[in-house]
């Protein structure tokens, strides 16, 4: 006779229908960058939050899809954390990035992400979501997961790859040391009515 599996923690927590809006107000957006290369350990893994950018979910009414749209001031980047390297990153590193990203990766280009399809995750917790992402100036499809948990606050994620977007990943020191290729993109936040 087979157990039946133990009761989740919390309770599986729809999306409710409706309008939900995120922003630095209310949602973190995080972009999570590592290293590779000969001289890998002399760089930093980075986590770059972005400081201004608004987001709206677009809920129906069961059975009926959702829609999303991002959208992202390219030239609000700040390093917050790097981990690794030979050397602590200081106020001048932090900036010194944030400069190249601005004028040699993103080069103030719009962010922008709309989704074309939407469906229910397997669990009924969240939804998987289809859309377009425009960046660097070239637009490509792009999936992101997105989860609600205990008193509804949303997660969503997904991986970008740099230069499918004919970005070239940044290097330093004559190329022995390259940011990856794959960066990760996370939201966490309460979302706001519309």
């Amino acid at each position: 006779m087979s157990q039946s599996p133990p009761p989740l923690p919390f309770p599986l927590v729809p999306i409710e229908p409706g309008l939900h809006r995120f922003g630095p107000d209310n949602a973190t957006l995080l972009v999570k960058t590592g290293r590779r290369g000969a001289a890998a350990v002399a760089g930093h893994d980075l986590v770059i939050e972005v400081t201004s950018w608004e987001a709206s979910l677009d809920v129906g009414p069961a059975g009926e899809p959702a829609s999303l749209e991002v959208d992202v001031d390219p030239r609000s980047l700040r390093v917050r954390e790097g981990t690794g390297g030979v050397q602590p990153l200081n106020d001048e590193d932090r900036q010194e990035i944030a400069r190249t990203i601005d004028d040699e990766v993103l080069e103030e280009a719009p962010i922008r992400f709309r989704s074309t399809d939407a469906e229910a995750s397997a669990d009924d917790r969240g939804l998987r979501i289809g859309g377009t992402l425009e960046l660097a100036g070239q637009s490509h499809p792009l999936t992101l997961e997105l989860d609600v948990g205990p008193g509804g606050k949303v997660t969503a994620g997904t991986v970008v790859k740099q230069t499918e977007w004919g970005i070239k990943p940044y290097s330093g020191l004559f190329g022995a040391l390259k940011v990856a290729d794959e960066v990760e993109i996370s939201v966490e936040g309460m979302p706001a009515p519309g």
